[in-house]
């Protein structure tokens, strides 16, 4: 198995609490720029989901924290997706430092909406992999 999608990030001091460690609210955030990396990657741009009426949307997100981060870590975050048969998708990230520490762990629960019905769409992958040239990133 292959190395999963990841993409570098050194926490900002203004992105730290008053305990000097990354402010919870900013591990969605780094789990959310690894996302939509991902699909850039993979030649999804955001102007294309638009284009077809779709986007992703987050239906649960679970984050697990195990090490704190400071000003100038630096961290890779993975992203990965996992497809099923239905209208959702789980996607599992991993924020680790450089010396391999896992800091957190975010697990998503994901789906994509028709922009004018408002409803998730049937295939998500299918539709996705529509979009993609770089298929294999989206996973097996």
């Amino acid at each position: 198995m292959s190395e999963p999608f990841s993409v570098p990030v050194t926490v900002r001091g203004y992105e730290t609490d008053t305990q000097g460690h990354l402010n919870q609210s900013v591990y969605l955030n780094y789990a959310e720029h690894a996302r939509w990396s991902l699909l850039r990657a993979a030649g999804i741009r955001q102007t294309d989901l638009v284009a077809r009426g779709v986007g992703p949307v987050a239906l649960e997100t679970t984050i697990r924290f195990h090490r704190e981060l400071l000003a100038g870590d630096e961290v890779e975050v993975t992203c990965a997706f996992e497809w099923g048969e239905g209208k959702t998708f789980r996607i599992r990230q991993v924020i680790r430092k450089t010396d391999g520490t896992v800091a957190a762990e975010v697990e998503g629960v994901g789906g994509l909406m028709d922009l004018e019905a408002r409803k998730l769409v049937a295939d998500p992958r299918r539709r996705l992999e529509e979009l993609t040239t770089r298929p294999a990133l989206l996973g097996p």
